[in-house]
């Protein structure tokens, strides 16, 4: 049986993600960590992804969201449910003929589709989520037959770091609505600029536009005024500087892992736009 167990002490220093997740920011936790306040109220991750940062952090208090329903839910049975979740995933054999069985099904409960989603994104390939424009999941099998999908020991810290936290599927400008001075918020949006294409909007159904880049640099501002401690994450193009005049930037490189072929993998620029609280 799956038990849950109280983390130690020296467990909340960071966790692992649970899940990858297009434009995720491990290679950014460093930059991020000096950037971010010693000390903060509330934490808030409206663009929550595979959490990198929030798991890094391990705030005491948090909420966090995203606009893609399946990924909440399975964050929500994960805290709720992690006995049922892990049961469905130990039925879950690591295969090719398993995987795209698994990929093409629809999950009857809720458990089983939280334990669906974690699979998938491990075992796909290069690990990632990526949605069609009919919002199906359509990644290939990755031919990792030497990973667990059914780790127990993450899923259990993973749990555990999520109890007390408030996980909403809701728009980042709805989400931080109640946010005060004191708060810190994360935002790392996709990278959208104007006139151009954004090398991330593929792996999602739905696209976010350049209209929603101004109104996220709007809501950003306006949380700065109010005392927040913000910290954006975006593209390092002319366009998005102009959008973050207000705030101090920092310039940060890290190599792109999510192209197929390593040949289109390159290092990338981009942009930490932060206040201080």
């Amino acid at each position: 049986m799956f038990i849950r167990e109280t983390m130690k002490s020296d467990d909340h220093a960071s966790l692992l993600p649970l899940i990858k997740w297009a434009g995720g920011k491990r290679r950014l936790l460093p930059d991020i960590a000096e950037l971010a306040p010693s000390t903060f109220s509330r934490y808030y991750e409206p663009f929550l992804g595979g959490g990198a940062v929030f798991f890094s952090l391990l705030p005491a208090a948090a909420t966090l969201s995203d606009t893609n329903g399946e990924l909440i839910q399975m964050y929500v049975h994960v805290r709720d449910q992690p006995d049922e979740v892990h049961r469905c995933l130990r039925r879950m054999t690591n295969s090719k003929d398993d995987y795209y069985r698994i990929r093409s099904m629809n999950a009857r409960s809720d458990a089983s589709k939280a334990a669906r989603l974690i699979y998938l994104c491990t075992l796909s390939f290069n690990g990632i989520y990526r949605q069609n424009l009919k919002g199906e999941f359509n990644v290939p099998y990755g031919y990792k037959t030497h990973i667990n999908p059914c780790d127990t020991a993450t899923l259990e810290r993973i749990s555990e770091s999520l109890q007390g936290k408030k996980l909403i599927e809701a728009d980042f400008e709805i989400a931080t609505s109640n946010a005060k001075r004191g708060d810190f918020v994360y935002f790392d949006p996709p990278y959208t600029v104007a006139h151009g294409n954004n090398g991330f909007i593929k792996y999602n159904a739905r696209i976010f536009s350049w209209a929603d880049q101004k109104r996220l640099a709007s809501t950003a501002l306006r949380l700065k005024n109010i005392g927040c401690h913000v910290i954006v994450s975006n593209a390092d193009h002319p366009s998005i500087r102009k959008l973050y005049s207000d705030f101090e930037m920092r310039v940060v490189e890290r190599q792109s892992v999510m192209a197929a072929s390593s040949r289109f993998r390159r290092t990338v620029r981009e942009c930490l736009f932060y206040s201080r609280s």
